[in-house]
């Protein structure tokens, strides 16, 4: 049942809602049908980026790919954290490492959902900040990619969102905006900082690839 109302609330519903209102213009997703699993590394300025990348998918691997967001905020309550659950198929985590109780870590919970057979898509930057003002990279996604190097890890590039929903603004305004999908790839290195440079490189070469379009 699950599936059906993901596919329905967001390969058509939101979908609409974004292009025709908002003005948000999606790049193509189908390449992800040919991806067993993959996680999406994206930038982030608004509540709407979650909405767009799930309104991006394929509607036949919606239902497979979790959402990274903070337990402390979408799941403040168990109703909130049910309807996110249910209703945005979100993966809940703690921000910061557990290392005393290895079943909350963060790290771990990515790593196990990815076990479990998921995709994922995960904010690097960790929380939303100021509209086009890309912040620096957390280590998170580094750390899950360096334990699956196997899995491929797509960077995806949003602008105009933080504008057509700013940060601590629950209207949702028109302004023109993009979603750019990049190669999916493998991580080249191991190494923490290395791994994080090269998501970096990508979210760049994103942005001028959106900046000459």
């Amino acid at each position: 049942m699950q599936k059906i109302i993901l596919q329905l609330t967001y390969s058509f519903t939101v979908r609409v809602f974004l292009k025709l209102i908002v003005g948000v213009k999606f790049d193509n997703a189908k390449f992800l049908l040919k991806e067993k699993q993959f996680i999406i590394v994206a930038n982030h300025n608004s509540h709407l980026d979650t909405m767009t990348l799930l309104a991006s998918l394929p509607s036949a691997v919606i239902h497979k790919v979790k959402p990274v967001a903070a337990a402390d905020h979408f799941g403040k309550t168990k109703f909130k954290e049910k309807l996110t659950n249910y209703f945005v198929n979100t993966l809940l985590i703690q921000r910061k490492r557990d290392h005393e109780n290895p079943e909350n870590d963060p790290i771990n919970k990515m790593i196990k959902a990815i076990e479990d057979g998921y995709s994922l898509i995960i904010f690097p930057e960790g929380t939303r900040g100021e509209p086009e003002i890309q912040q620096p990279l957390k280590p998170g996604v580094a750390y899950v990619l360096k334990n699956k190097p196997n899995i491929k890890y797509i960077p995806a590039y949003m602008t105009g969102m933080g504008k057509a929903m700013p940060k601590d603004d629950s209207l949702i305004v028109p302004h023109s905006s993009t979603l750019t999908f990049g190669e999916p790839t493998q991580i080249s290195s191991l190494e923490i900082s290395e791994i994080l440079a090269q998501i970096e490189k990508d979210f760049y070469n994103l942005r001028l690839k959106n900046q000459a379009e």
